[in-house]
């Protein structure tokens, strides 16, 4: 009888510790659109790692085509959350935080010191004084540069405004064109507005541009012009850009007819392939204009725990594991992107060793004109910067067509 009673308690125990168990374990459900390849293997290799130190949760990863996931975000933030979404930083991320859809993780970044870790991204993050999600990676932009040819030119790498204007006229009287670009796609257009306006007017009154909050025609963004003017109407750019998409213009570059491309990291590949070596390409920093923080372009991705999640205790585990050094390393490794935080390893690769130390430097980030305002507002202004670009006496014109433009979609 005393065997059968301890049995009994014996399996009751062994009931309870299971019951126990089973209720510590948890599920977190991650919604993203790491489709292509290298995305979906950092994905996968986040997730092994996180349940790996993690044992007590299983990470199911929901995985949407770029376009379906942009549509449906909404959605399923507001019907069926998952615990984590990966979205952008800044203005993009501000429609989601204002509807409520979004969680505060100011609580993360605190017990973590994230301000510190991700000083560069700190900005891009907070809204109302408060942090919204992660971010895990990003890229920087800048002016990629033909050594030989600036050596050959006795040229120094420009530092401000009057160098690099200085510097495009010694070039242009050479027979090289100072800028390659092409302006089909119209984005690279906006990579140039953005420079300009953040390095005359300074990052806080990009946002503002950027969020509706200033008039095109505001006197501000007409110096924008004066200094585009300065390029433009010189015809420091590649002809006939507006006829080229991006790549067709790198062969112009890898020729030797242009001597500069303010572009992505990701042209490196391109450019190596058309037959640059590291001996012939350098990368620097957007020049100084005015006395304002140097903020950069580095589109960042990063994640966020919707409002109505239902296991916000093992996203924010989630959020303070890939936020760590170690695991933005290891994942950029595979992504060949950058770390956001600044005590990971710095990257082998030439170009984005010096993208790493200028982005970890980096007084605030811009998330790409296309990013940071509504796609409407993106598809005219890009439509007329590149119509200012390709004919620079419809600035008037053009800067009274983005106003209309501001009003109506941010009524």
């Amino acid at each position: 009888m005393k065997t059968i009673q301890k049995t009994t308690m014996k399996l009751a125990v062994l009931a309870w510790a299971a019951a126990a168990c089973a209720a510590q374990a948890g599920t977190l459900v991650i919604n993203t659109d790491a489709s292509d390849p290298a995305p979906k293997a950092a994905w996968e290799a986040m997730a092994k790692g996180f349940m790996a130190a993690n044992p007590d949760v299983t990470v199911k990863i929901n995985t949407f085509d770029h376009e379906g996931f942009k549509t449906s975000i909404r959605n399923f933030l507001s019907a069926n959350p998952p615990d984590i979404v990966t979205w952008y930083a800044g203005n993009r991320m501000a429609p989601f935080v204002n509807a409520g859809l979004f969680e505060d993780v100011s609580d993360v970044w605190t017990k973590e010191n994230l301000g510190t870790q991700l000083k560069s991204a700190a900005s891009s993050m907070t809204i109302n004084g408060k942090q919204w999600g992660v971010p895990y990676t990003y890229y920087q932009w800048g002016i990629y540069y033909r050594k030989d040819i600036f050596a050959k030119n006795n040229i120094a790498v420009p530092k401000d405004w009057k160098e690099l204007l200085a510097a495009s006229a010694r070039l242009k009287a050479a027979g090289v064109t100072p800028f390659a670009i092409g302006t089909k796609a119209l984005w690279p257009t906006g990579g140039w507005f953005d420079y300009l306006n953040m390095r005359v007017n300074g990052y806080e009154f990009h946002m503002d541009l950027t969020a509706g909050k200033v008039p095109y025609t505001d006197r501000r963004v007409q110096e924008v012009f004066d200094r585009w003017d300065e390029l433009t109407k010189p015809g420091y750019f590649l002809a006939n850009h507006a006829s080229y998409d991006w790549q067709d213009a790198v062969p112009a570059f890898v020729k030797g007819e242009a001597a500069m491309y303010l572009m992505g990291n990701f042209a490196v590949d391109p450019f190596k392939k058309g037959g640059l070596s590291e001996a012939q390409l350098g990368f620097m920093q957007f020049p100084k204009i005015n006395n304002v923080p140097m903020a950069e372009d580095a589109p960042t991705d990063t994640i966020h725990i919707p409002a109505k999640a239902k296991n916000k205790a093992d996203a924010r585990r989630f959020l303070a594991y890939v936020a760590s050094a170690k695991v933005q390393t290891e994942v950029n490794a595979i992504l060949g992107q950058l770390p956001v935080n600044k005590d990971a390893t710095r990257p082998s690769d030439t170009y984005l060793k010096d993208g790493f130390t200028m982005l970890s430097n980096a007084y605030a980030l811009g998330q790409f004109y296309d990013r940071d305002a509504p796609a409407e507002m993106a598809k005219a202004g890009m439509e007329g910067f590149q119509r200012y670009m390709v004919k620079p006496e419809s600035r008037k014109e053009v800067l009274e067509r983005l106003e209309q433009v501001r009003q109506r979609v941010y009524k």
